[in-house]
């Protein structure tokens, strides 16, 4: 959010108990953290307890800031820490080492295979994109994108909000997931080739793409 004081001033503020400060937090971020707690829970309700029990936990642990972090990386960090555990009991979240990601990121058989004359290359080319105007952000896309979401690995899912939904750069969600850059690119990667193709089967299923 553009025009906040610096993470020590705010940190300070909070710590004395500015009400004005808070509010500037909860106003700019509690959007973003209700998206983000809503990968890890079954519900919009239970997320927002989620993002309420942070804010509670913030105000109550801002003593121990230490500015080792950005405060919203920090803030975040109580965030998705309660978000899964909250998720691990509603059975949503699937613990991260039982989830492959070592598939292929697109069905090869959309691929030319090796005897071809062009091997490797697609048989048919994806479906180009529709316009804003052809209604890419229309409240049927939005919910289709929701139900691609939910479908997700939660490392796949939480990266792609994080990343394309909050637009939080690659150097905080690493240190805010604890995972490497590769990681990251890897896990990008896959989920918008795969909220891609669900939204591709869309268009073309609804008969909007040119």
């Amino acid at each position: 959010m553009a025009g906040l004081p610096a993470d020590d001033v705010l940190a300070e503020r909070l710590r004395c108990g500015d009400q004005d400060a808070f509010a500037l937090l909860l106003d700019g971020w509690s959007g973003g953290m209700l998206r983000v707690a809503r990968s890890f829970v079954s519900t919009e309700e239970s997320a927002a307890e989620v993002v309420q029990e942070t804010w509670l936990a913030v105000i109550e642990g801002i003593e121990r800031f230490e500015g080792r972090s950005s405060l919203k990386t920090w803030v975040y960090r109580i965030l998705t820490n309660r978000a899964k555990r909250r998720g691990f009991r509603e059975h949503k979240v699937v613990p991260m080492s039982s989830v492959d990601d070592s598939g292929p990121t697109v069905d090869p058989s959309r691929f030319r295979s090796a005897g071809d004359p062009f091997p490797g290359h697609w048989w048919d080319f994806p479906p180009a994109w529709p316009s804003p105007e052809q209604g890419l952000l229309g409240g049927e896309v939005r919910e289709r994108l929701n139900e691609a979401l939910a479908e997700l690995p939660e490392r796949q899912r939480l990266v792609v909000v994080l990343r394309d939904v909050e637009g939080r750069p690659y150097d905080e969600v690493c240190e805010l997931l604890g995972i490497t850059a590769a990681n990251q690119r890897v896990l990008l990667h896959r989920a918008r080739a795969f909220l891609r193709g669900k939204l591709e089967k869309y268009y073309l299923r609804e008969g909007e793409v040119s």
